[in-house]
């Protein structure tokens, strides 16, 4: 078992102990440590059960305790998404017996009635059903949008519905059960991967039923029909403490490293004029669509920040190759990173436009910034982010179909310098400022996090 010595340290101040599970992927690991940022500030001490695979620097979170989890996995990383799903199914039983061994020797160490709860991604079925064999309290953090965990509580009634699996012939259809998706919009991985979402999407919901609470990294003026929504179908309460990099801005755990050097790069931009570009930690592209991406953003002339992430494109050993010339054509007024640190980045005054694949955590962090967005969603909660952004708060648009590099360079152009863009920008500046009294003091967020730690004190 790790440990970093915070457990003594913990144990003689006779704190309680709040003990969190993170699915060992960025976008859930992100929000898991600002959680335990928002959880630590309010006075429990943090122990982080974490795996093998894409394990946390304990060197960054020196009041936590650390207790690796081995996880038998090996291999190279899944190429189809498929696999990728069927991996994070898996996780949990990986690690199910090596879990249960863990809980239990720390149990002992605290003593158990110094725990508190141990909150799991809602993805880990099997931690859950370990920690309620041992007695142990569990609330549930899904790192998604709560109109997205409706989706999943949706998804039985929108198979008996025929909604599912997808038919070509149906994607443009209105899901009048769950507006406004529409069928191209629900979370699906074709006919040939549907038996495995379903599974995927029922264990998340068997984890919340099996819970004490769901916390969602969402705000009330954001999402506030989709949270009504849970609050009436769910038997557990719904805490909406988002956006939570807001609520603890120091919680770095990037697994990459970060190039700060594009920080000062923009400092020399005016106001908005540039157009940043990232498409996450696992979203990928084909080599054509780098190609048309590339040749796009170098005609829109727009000054811009790219992350081109090794790994990012499809079936190419030279993944992160721009094309023959692009360099040369950009020179003056773009720059290329393999990794960002995009909070800030977005937060730069440069900055006019993000180019993004919609997950959820870069969705609320463009939306807190008050940046508008293109949107090129890949897989996943992605495509309905995108009709969120695009059809409901209205502060982008999809570039969707074949990428072509006429196509892009006409939809930066329309984000960054035409009327459309404007106006999706001043309706972006109204979400920002809702952000920030939602995180205030007397703010919704902050009131959720205050029900959340009653409701921890009490389980």
């Amino acid at each position: 078992m790790e440990s970093n010595g915070a457990a003594a340290v913990h144990q003689r101040h006779g704190l309680r102990h709040v003990l969190l599970f993170p699915l060992p992927y960025q976008g859930h690991i992100n929000p898991m440590f600002r959680l335990a940022g928002v959880l630590h500030s309010r006075g429990f001490a943090i122990t982080v059960f974490h795996t093998h695979f894409n394990a946390p620097d304990p060197a960054r979170h020196p009041d936590y305790r650390f207790v690796l989890v081995p996880d038998g996995i090996s291999g190279p990383s899944p190429v189809t998404i498929e696999d990728r799903f069927a991996r994070v199914i898996w996780i949990g039983d990986a690690c199910e017996a090596a879990f249960r061994d863990r809980l239990a020797a720390v149990l002992q160490e605290y003593s158990r009635d110094t725990v508190a709860c141990l909150v799991v991604d809602t993805h880990l079925l099997e931690i859950f059903q370990v920690a309620t064999s041992l007695s142990v309290p569990t609330l549930a953090l899904r790192t998604g949008s709560a109109a997205c965990f409706a989706c999943f509580l949706a998804y039985p009634m929108l198979c008996d519905k025929g909604y599912l699996p997808v038919k070509d012939s149906q994607l443009d259809l209105t899901v009048a059960e769950l507006p406004p998706y529409r069928v191209r919009d629900l979370m699906h991985i074709g006919e040939a991967g549907h038996h495995l979402m379903c599974q995927l999407l029922a264990r998340a919901v068997a984890a919340v039923n099996i819970s004490s609470g769901l916390i969602l990294n969402t705000f009330d003026a954001l999402e506030r029909r989709e949270l009504d929504r849970l609050r009436r179908d769910l038997a557990v309460p719904v805490f909406d403490i988002g956006p939570l990099h807001k609520l603890s801005p120091d919680g770095d755990s990037s697994l990459l490293r970060q190039d700060r050097s594009c920080l000062e790069w923009l400092d020399a931009f005016p106001p908005e004029s540039v157009l940043y570009v990232s498409f996450g930690s696992v979203a990928w592209m084909s080599p054509r669509d780098l190609v048309e991406t590339a040749w796009g953003i170098a005609g829109s002339g727009v000054p811009f920040l790219w992350v081109v992430r090794p790994g990012m494109v499809s079936g190419s050993a030279d993944d992160h190759r721009l094309p023959e010339g692009f360099e040369a054509a950009t020179r003056e007024r773009g720059k290329v990173v393999a990794w960002a640190p995009q909070e800030e980045v977005l937060r730069h005054r440069a900055v006019g436009g993000f180019w993004t694949h919609c997950g959820w955590n870069s969705t609320t962090e463009g939306i807190c910034e008050g940046v508008p967005m293109l949107c090129r969603p890949c897989f996943g909660d992605q495509m309905g982010d995108t009709r969120y952004v695009e059809h409901v708060w209205r502060v982008g648009f999809e570039v969707g179909g074949d990428l072509e590099r006429g196509s892009v360079e006409a939809a930066i152009r329309r984000l960054m310098t035409g009327e459309d863009g404007a106006e999706m920008r001043a309706r972006a500046g109204e979400l920002k400022k809702a952000a920030v009294d939602c995180t205030g003091e007397d703010g919704s967020s902050r009131m959720a996090i205050d029900k959340l730690v009653t409701h921890i004190m009490s389980l």
